[in-house]
């Protein structure tokens, strides 16, 4: 059967606060679990949608593996009742994490969306197109990564946002916070990368 990714949002009421955690997920392992957890309990959030990509611009498209598969994957590491795995940009074609928000904000009327991001990737954030939009759009929390926790702060992105930064103990108000605004998160590091395990010999083996 052909996998065919649906346009529409998971579930939602208004008022409903969801993180929003996307990446190629290439593969999914138990440190993107583990964030999203850590994200759930500081953030006080109700949902994390896990938005698996058909590709990033910043990345080479030929390591990754088959949609379908990255989604199964995902359902599988997740194992977890307020995570929801979605292939919706995909389904809309969206390239770039500003269009795939504006077009969640579009759809999910009253839901107050946070951007979850690896600090590794927030050093790097000036680099994604419409950066500062982006930051204008939804409020961010950075997760702790192991190696990115002082590079992090130190890049463009972070430097420009310094003045809309939160104390992370103020986490539980970051979901209702008028953009921009982001907050730093400290806890449990999880040493695990995607690119590291697409290096192991049983990588191509699991996700096929």
């Amino acid at each position: 059967m052909t996998f065919v990714p649906s346009a529409k949002p998971p579930p939602f009421v208004p008022g409903l606060r969801v993180g929003l955690f996307g990446g190629s997920f290439n593969p999914p392992h138990d440190g993107h679990r583990e964030a999203s957890l850590l994200a759930l309990r500081r953030l006080q959030l109700h949902r994390i949608w896990w938005l698996v990509s058909p590709g990033n611009p910043l990345k080479d498209a030929r390591e990754l593996a088959p949609l379908v598969k990255r989604v199964e994957a995902a359902r599988s590491v997740s194992q977890h009742p307020r995570i929801n795995i979605t292939a919706i940009e995909a389904a809309i074609g969206s390239t770039y994490t500003f269009d795939t928000i504006s077009y969640l904000k579009q759809r999910c009327p009253g839901v107050h969306f946070v951007w979850l991001m690896g600090a590794d990737n927030f050093r790097l954030f000036d680099r994604w197109q419409r950066w500062r939009d982006i930051a204008r759009l939804v409020p961010i929390a950075i997760i702790d990564r192991p190696g990115s926790t002082l590079t992090a702060l130190r890049g463009r992105a972070a430097q420009t946002l310094a003045p809309y930064r939160m104390d992370e103990t103020d986490g539980a108000r970051l979901a209702g916070a008028a953009p921009p605004a982001f907050v730093f998160l400290h806890g449990p590091r999880s040493p695990k990368s995607s690119t590291e395990l697409r290096g192991k010999p049983h990588y191509e083996h699991e996700i096929r």
